[in-house]
């Protein structure tokens, strides 16, 4: 029969983020690494999402990712696709969003899709067109300083305007909040009106169940995570999802490690929280570039995973960050943390550790990648957006990948009580 729903995330952390809503509703998830070769088995899963590395490439590059994970998601079966993207739209005005999606669009011949990142869960919401964190537009965030997807432009169908040569418009509140045929009328008026984009809406989840309730027949949806919480009572009542245990995971036994990239205040405010009470480093990116202090890194992680789990981090206030990507480049800074924890993480490996929590979709792309992990098995959640993971192949690591802005304080030890099997003891 193949898979009902096919997703191609932007960055690992969003995918697993995505598969964590899908799993909540009764939907078996895997996500793969990266688009599978030809020949690839298909997961025996309800929904399988393709992470992709494309937030921040070339925009060339990430059209033609993303076109080879849908050629390989069709050829699975997949009834439906969704192009998942962050809460906070992260993106410049020349791309990545647009452009990905203007392709997807035309490869399924659709002439409507959603655009929702709404996520209210984590304080993500939109009205009026405007997207909030919180309390705040946007643009008045931390994210207006982000080191490669400053964020100033609050008003989506103005972001995702000047991404697209298309036209844009609003599925207001007034519409969402009336129920799914307030909404297709709506979508019927932008279909007249020659849009091809529907900014919607939505600052409760009763907005995101009726948008997918609307959104049942439409090739192509674009949003947050949040957009797939009514997707699938959709395949259920079409009487094409089993009833099942969608969270069961394998037990995976061993030494515990957290490994940081991410720059964003509640990463930074996780580590303070974490190394209290645990063995903690900080990389210098400075001394990276000297190129001694992964291996330093390495053999101090070795000497205190017997004590529980240790905690490595190159997170740093917005000015530090600033200053490092002077002086050494900003594409230099961001490869040399990326390429230190990564190798960090396969030393790790081999020295016993088997249950892993990474902070930072980029730092997410970088561990896996360098750790050949093929694919993930998604279990339950661990804090809104974030779920515990175990790796597919012989021999199994237990994994939770978090996006920097998610997760409560207490986020890098709490982790590892929600994923299956026990610490190694000395």
């Amino acid at each position: 029969m193949g898979i009902l729903l096919g997703c191609i995330a932007d960055d690992f952390t969003g995918a697993t983020d995505l598969c964590n809503t899908l799993v909540k509703g009764g939907m078996r998830a895997v996500q793969l690494i990266g688009v599978p070769p030809r020949g690839y088995p298909i997961p025996d899963a309800d929904v399988v999402t393709i992470a992709l590395k494309s937030r921040t490439c070339p925009v060339r590059d990430a059209v033609d990712q993303s076109l080879e994970a849908l050629a390989w998601l069709q050829r699975a079966g997949a009834r439906q696709i969704l192009f998942k993207y962050c809460s906070t739209f992260d993106s410049t005005p020349e791309g990545n969003i647009g452009p990905v999606a203007d392709a997807l669009m035309e490869a399924l011949g659709a002439d409507l899709a959603v655009v929702c990142p709404a996520f209210p869960e984590t304080g993500r919401t939109i009205y009026h067109g405007h997207l909030f964190v919180g309390e705040k537009l946007l643009a008045d965030t931390h994210m207006r300083h982000h080191p490669l997807t400053p964020m100033t432009e609050s008003n989506l169908v103005l972001a995702m305007g000047a991404q697209t040569e298309k036209r844009v418009g609003l599925v207001p509140y007034a519409a969402v909040d009336a129920g799914p045929e307030a909404i297709a009328e709506r979508f019927a008026a932008l279909r007249q009106g020659a849009c091809s984009y529907a900014v919607t809406d939505a600052v409760a989840d009763r907005h995101l169940l009726h948008l997918g309730a609307a959104i049942q027949g439409h090739a192509l949806i674009t949003g947050g995570s949040g957009i797939a919480l009514g997707l699938p009572e959709n395949f259920r009542k079409a009487g094409l999802l089993e009833a099942h245990d969608a969270t069961a995971l394998p037990a995976v036994d061993g030494y515990e490690a957290v490994l940081a990239g991410s720059c964003s205040a509640a990463t930074l405010d996780q580590i303070d929280h974490m190394a209290k009470d645990h063995p903690a480093l900080k990389l210098d990116p400075f001394a990276l570039a000297d190129g001694y202090a992964t291996d330093l890194a390495l053999d101090w992680a070795k000497e205190h995973l017997r004590n529980g789990p240790v905690l490595i981090y190159a997170s740093a206030p917005a000015d530090d960050v600033a200053e490092a990507q002077k002086v050494l480049g900003r594409d230099r800074a961001g490869t040399l943390i990326e390429d230190a924890m990564a190798a960090i993480a396969k030393g790790l490996v081999e020295a016993g550790m088997r249950r892993l929590v990474v902070a930072g979709g980029e730092t997410s792309g970088a561990v896996v990648k360098a750790l050949g992990i093929e694919g993930l098995a998604i279990g339950p959640q661990i804090d809104p957006g974030v779920p515990a993971c175990v790796s597919l192949g012989d021999r199994p690591i237990a994994l939770a990948l978090k996006s920097g802005n998610f997760g409560a304080e207490d986020f890098l030890t709490k982790a590892f009580g929600q994923m299956p099997g026990e610490r190694q003891r000395p």
